[in-house]
């Protein structure tokens, strides 16, 4: 089969087109056909070996060389074959999932707790802009951050893969929504169902006065102290990503904030899909949602599988909205 290795750390370049072995699916795993999948910036900083700190760390990307080699964290396509173990999945059923690694390629293996049946509704490239940003914003607005109903909750990087996903969410669970977005995007996201837009550009959200019950920091830019300054007391900030850095950010800034909400009443989250192993549920929550006309994603261009280098440099450069996706 055909897929883009990464032999070594470095730009979208590094990404080389190579015929691989097929891979043989494990008791608990699923082969797909991949249809389509999508790129994230899960997907760069692997490529890149950045933060450099990450590289420490037991489970990160290998201090010095990749030890995940076909990058693709999420994937649509079809059931080619299944593992002995697997009862859920038979061949030709239509599925989409989160394999974490190895979507860049026609073929890939996914454990089956990794996948659902994909929403009817969707196409495949649809379907493939789906799994880590939407269960990211899922489990950053459900389960870290504890929303409710008519709670106030700000969304700061609502245009972006995981924002889109996290205004719809936020406002399907009941919440009040104030999104933070760039000026081309405010009637996107506020046709999203934000009850209110703040352009960043225009107006620093973190001195307007407001405070929120939960802050969901996507897109990162501020200090930790500026956080404490929206949220009410006992209100949470559940932090996302942010900008990156070659050696610690945005560690360094999760890691500050950490720190101060051990002093102060308001609770510091950091939601961490990547490391959650058994994604069935969250994907069925988000089917639900998708087959019901409340959850859409939101995809800023497509790519040809050809074009997966050109497709990774364009998602490096942060100006995306909503995911960028890939045909295979």
């Amino acid at each position: 089969m055909k897929a883009f290795v990464l032999h070594s750390y470095g730009s979208p370049d590094a990404l080389e087109l190579t015929e691989i072995d097929r891979p043989v699916p494990a008791d608990d795993e699923v082969l797909v056909r991949v249809l389509a999948t999508s790129v994230q910036p899960y997907d760069w900083h692997l490529m890149r070996g950045e933060p450099y700190i990450a590289r420490l760390m037991g489970g990160g990307p290998g201090l010095r060389r990749p030890k995940i080699r076909v990058l693709g964290a999420d994937l649509a396509g079809r059931v080619e074959a299944v593992g002995r173990d697997v009862t859920e999945f038979r061949p030709g059923d239509e599925v989409y999932g989160m394999p974490k690694q190895g979507g860049f390629a026609e073929y890939a293996c996914v454990r089956a707790a990794e996948l659902a049946p994909k929403p009817r509704n969707l196409s495949f490239e649809q379907a493939a802009a789906v799994p880590l940003a939407a269960c990211t914003a899922l489990l950053g607005l459900r389960d870290d951050g504890r929303v409710r109903p008519g709670q106030s909750v700000l969304v700061n990087g609502a245009s972006g893969g995981v924002g889109t996903f996290a205004v719809q969410l936020a406002r399907a669970f009941g919440a009040r929504v104030t999104a933070v977005c760039g000026t081309r995007n405010v009637e996107l996201v506020r046709s999203l169902g934000a009850d209110e837009v703040v352009d960043y550009t225009e107006e620093d959200f973190t001195r307007g006065g407001r405070r929120h019950d939960l802050v969901l920091d996507v897109a990162g830019g501020h200090p930790a102290r500026a956080y404490r300054r929206v949220l009410a007391p006992g209100g949470s900030l559940v932090i996302v990503g942010g900008p990156g850095g070659r050696w610690l950010q945005p560690v360094g800034r999760i890691l500050s904030a950490l720190v101060v909400s051990r002093l102060v009443s308001q609770r510091t989250v950091l939601t961490d899909v990547v490391r959650c192993t058994e994604n069935r549920r969250n994907l069925m929550t988000l089917t639900g949602l998708i087959e019901d006309g409340r959850l859409v994603p939101v995809i800023d261009r497509s790519h040809p599988f050809e074009e997966i280098p050109a497709a990774v440099a364009y998602q490096e450069r942060g100006h995306a909205t909503g995911k960028v996706v890939i045909t295979v």
